[in-house]
């Protein structure tokens, strides 16, 4: 088992679900980076979604889309972004780490050299969100030679055929998009994820993790009574760039990643005491 899957296992165990924050590498700086990710750890996440930047983010809303525009802007190559993450696994970050990027820039670095130097940096998964199933196969490959999880989103529009091949092909967990359209914060959650996971677990005995406008703690405490996983992006891309200088941007997203944490697990227990 993957140490993604291990995470999953343990959690299940304890009757929690698994919180996951994304954040783009660069954004604001590398250093900056390097601080988040060992303050998210702190702060109870039990995972984190790496974003590498990429000029052209279809999947992505305004909020990620500018994140990922200035972490360009500050140099967040993918050589340096496998750097750093050599440089915090060796500093101690224990957590599994997957990057969620762009088919073009694997393409583009190498499949095989990007699939190399993610494994010897620590990564644990890649989330490709516009490499579709049909054209994944070799990609699939590679990654599993190396231990690294290839992780398939579905969405409420997936079809029965879709999910099953998900469902069979996809390793780790499955990424349940909340709702049709990009990344964003939002206002409530999508009706939708209920019927979607439903569908979804008649199919794979996998952990389904939910993201896309998963904004405040109520949030994150209702799809945690759904899924075994709740992912947030946007909100806390938000909270890190409205930040006046890089150590408050830290604060702050440590401060909010603890009121999920406390919101996702109060909604577990409440739920299991239900059961």
């Amino acid at each position: 088992m993957s140490r993604i899957s291990d995470t999953f296992t343990r959690l299940k165990g304890e009757g929690r679900a698994a919180l996951m924050p994304y954040i783009t590498a660069g954004h604001p700086t590398l250093p900056a980076t390097e601080a988040l990710l060992f303050a998210l750890e702190e702060s109870g996440a039990d995972m984190i979604e790496l974003g590498i930047p990429y000029s052209d983010p279809l999947a992505d809303g305004p909020t990620v889309q500018r994140a990922g525009q200035i972490a360009l802007q500050n140099g967040a190559t993918i050589p340096r972004i496998h750097a750093m993450m050599r440089r915090v696994r060796e500093q101690g970050l224990s957590i599994p780490v997957l990057y969620m990027v762009y088919y073009n820039c694997v393409f583009r670095h190498g499949e095989e050299r990007f699939l190399d130097e993610a494994a010897a940096s620590g990564i644990d998964g890649l989330i490709i969100p516009d490499l579709p199933l049909e054209e994944a196969e070799e990609v699939e490959g590679l990654a599993a030679e190396r231990g690294l999880d290839l992780v398939y989103l579905l969405a409420p529009t997936s079809t029965p055929e879709r999910i099953a091949e998900a469902g069979r092909r996809s390793r780790g967990f499955i990424y349940c998009v909340s709702l049709t359209g990009v990344t964003g914060a939002r206002d409530r959650l999508s009706a939708a994820i209920e019927p979607m996971l439903r569908r979804i677990r008649e199919a794979t005995s996998l952990p389904l993790a939910v993201g896309f406008g998963i904004s405040r703690p109520e949030h994150a405490a209702a799809v945690a009574k759904l899924a075994d996983g709740v992912i947030v992006g946007s909100a806390l891309v938000e909270r890190i760039d409205e930040a006046p200088d890089e150590t408050e941007a830290v604060n702050r997203a440590a401060a909010y990643i603890r009121s999920l944490r406390l919101a996702v697990d109060q909604a577990r227990f409440r739920s299991a005491n239900v059961g």
